[in-house]
């Protein structure tokens, strides 16, 4: 989950009126990216593939609406052998088939993770993914949610760039 800075990028707080979070207070972003590593290796331990920790990125970023965050992983997941199906019908995952109970189960516990202003759709969720996840894996998934949400508001706030590939 190692997420780049718009600093890396070379990009600057500058006359466009951006104030880059990641920037201005590094240590605060190093922190952020510390913790994003140590989900990522909660969930590697709790058995959880690459390809379904990015799904779960983009997810989750496209839940928030950041721009930033998408690109960054949707171009990982790919990378880490998923489809252009299965990103497609994300949003609606709900609605097909092609994604797996335990993949169901991660999707449905960060969704709820991430719009977590109804408590009893919340809690109901996270019933029914403790279903198909280990103790380990809900608690990764947990992690990565919580991890992946705090990403994407700094990228928000900071109106990190999108550059062209």
């Amino acid at each position: 989950m190692n997420e780049t800075s718009a600093a890396e990028h070379g990009d600057r707080n500058s006359s466009s009126g951006r104030l880059f979070l990641d920037k201005e207070h590094p240590a605060a972003w190093r922190a952020l990216n510390g913790l994003g590593l140590k989900a990522k290796e909660a969930a590697t331990e709790a058995g959880l593939d690459q390809a379904l920790i990015e799904l779960l990125n983009v997810r989750i970023s496209q839940i928030n609406g950041c721009a930033f965050c998408l690109d960054l992983h949707v171009h990982d997941a790919v990378k880490n052998g998923e489809t252009a199906q299965r990103l497609a019908v994300l949003p609606a995952w709900r609605d097909t088939d092609l994604f797996s109970a335990k993949e169901r189960a991660a999707l449905t516990l960060a969704e709820a993770i991430t719009d977590i202003s109804d408590q009893a759709a919340r809690e109901h969720e996270g019933r029914a993914a403790r279903q198909q996840l280990s103790e380990a894996e809900f608690s990764a998934i947990s992690w990565l949610a919580i991890a992946m949400n705090a990403f994407n508001r700094v990228s928000i706030v900071s109106q990190h760039p999108v550059r062209a590939r």
